[in-house]
């Protein structure tokens, strides 16, 4: 199967059974990234928690009593 790196746009080819052919072949959310990509995102965001400025907001959820 051949895929195409959503950020640098580089095509490669990727085996037809492995786990993300099926995921990309069915779900059409799911996008591509080349490892180069992969990695350099991975690095930024290691960098960005080192900073200690970097925050995840999860969304609040109401406590219900009646569980």
């Amino acid at each position: 199967m051949q895929v195409k790196c959503t950020i640098c746009d580089q095509i490669e080819s990727i085996e037809d059974h492995c786990f993300e052919a099926k995921r990309l072949r069915n779900r059409r959310i799911h996008m591509y990234l080349c490892n180069d990509c992969y990695d350099r995102i991975e690095e930024k965001t290691l960098q960005r928690h080192a900073t200690g400025k970097f925050r995840l907001y999860e969304e609040k959820k109401a406590a219900n009593d009646f569980i």
